[in-house]
């Protein structure tokens, strides 16, 4: 049975964490399948949309703390290993990034350290009532740095820091406040929830989508004037594809665009 699982729906493609009975934990295993499928996502142009969800009774706990202390075996006390797990965690949370496809973290049961981590990697998250998201590495000895750079990019940074600094959790309508979760949905309604806002974003002109969510990135990054000035340039380069000019044409006369994308 594969660590992760693939089912494409539409232009929806759903990717499943499949182990559970480590709670989908970022396994060496695990990371290497989520960047190898993001990887193939990235030229894939008939998915405009990723779901991301955890089998079992949570989305994520985090890195494989068995593996971890296995790392330390090494002669070198296992630097060389935590080096490695790291940047290998880190390229593959940045590549959900620079996907042109926006992803959907499907979130459920408990989300922690690394997988709290994950979620606020995504562009969008919808999440079952009773969920709960935590930075917790800190209870173990351990603060969450990596994490950290995700989570203090999604919540303002006082809450971020008491996150990281107490290790407690929030649940999913407290997360949803401070901008970690988009949707909160009751758990029978989770999947619903997140293939109703796929769908949505699937139907939009994927070559816009694209445009954007690369352009949401990277200004988001600048000061005021250089954000405008570039996204200015993005505009003028959106107006000149033939299907935004066909969109347009269509909203003024009221008919369903005929895109080609």
């Amino acid at each position: 049975m594969a660590i992760l699982e693939r089912n494409d729906a539409g232009a929806v493609a759903y990717l499943t964490m499949n182990a559970p009975e480590r709670l989908n934990a970022l396994s060496d295993e695990m990371i290497a399948a989520l960047q190898e499928t993001f990887d193939t996502l990235k030229t894939d142009r008939s998915i405009r949309v990723i779901v991301l969800s955890g089998a079992g009774k949570a989305f994520c706990a985090g890195h494989d703390l068995k593996q971890m202390t296995a790392g330390r075996q090494a002669e070198d006390g296992g630097r060389a290993y935590f080096k490695d797990l790291f940047d290998r965690c880190a390229r593959m949370m940045t590549t959900i990034r620079g996907l042109p496809q926006p992803v959907v973290a499907q979130v459920h049961g408990i989300a922690t350290a690394a997988g709290c981590q994950l979620v606020a990697s995504c562009d969008m998250a919808v999440a079952a009532e009773g969920t709960r998201f935590g930075v917790n590495g800190v209870n173990i000895g351990l603060f969450c740095s990596t994490p950290m750079v995700a989570l203090s990019r999604n919540i303002p940074r006082k809450h971020a820091f008491e996150m990281l600094t107490t290790g407690e959790f929030i649940e999913a309508g407290r997360a949803r406040e401070l901008g970690l979760v988009n949707r909160v949905a009751p758990i029978d309604e989770l999947g619903t929830e997140a293939q109703a806002l796929a769908n949505t974003v699937a139907a939009k002109l994927g070559s816009a989508v694209k445009i954007g969510k690369e352009a949401f990135y990277n200004q988001i990054q600048m000061p005021v004037d250089a954000a405008y000035a570039y996204t200015g340039e993005v505009m003028v380069e959106n107006m000149l594809n033939r299907d935004t000019e066909e969109g347009i044409a269509a909203f003024i006369e009221k008919r369903p665009p005929d895109w080609s994308q």
